[in-house]
């Protein structure tokens, strides 16, 4: 089994900081790429930033200069610093990662539970 444990997610006002962790644990062969998700009440799950396991990065244009995606392959862990926060970025985040877990012969996709980020105008 293969388990997404994240944290780092509170409250902040706006134009505040805050870094999310998310890290894998389990059977774990190996660890592709790498993801955060946000969704806020009423919308859909959006992608907000991805790493793949050599370091390339993709980002929403929405939080593109403001957040930064990063991760430790020795440690199975993604991170996600905020910056200049926003009251819309207001949402739920989830980790997100394509894992071959032992036993298996794919990678398959595993979620964290989520943390609630709140900025406040």
């Amino acid at each position: 089994q293969v388990q997404l444990v994240e944290s780092g997610g509170g409250l902040v006002q706006a134009g505040g900081s805050l870094r999310l962790s998310c890290a894998a644990s389990g059977s774990i062969i190996r660890v592709n790429a790498m993801n955060w998700y946000r969704q806020a009440p009423g919308k859909q799950r959006e992608l907000v930033a991805g790493i793949t396991s050599g370091g390339r990065t993709n980002y929403a244009d929405s939080v593109k200069g403001r957040f930064t995606i990063s991760r430790d392959n020795a440690k199975n862990t993604v991170y996600l610093q905020m910056n200049s926060l926003k009251p819309e970025d207001t949402a739920v985040y989830y980790c997100n990662a394509e894992v071959l877990a032992a036993g298996t012969f794919i990678f398959n996709d595993y979620w964290g539970q989520g943390t609630q980020v709140t900025v406040s105008s």
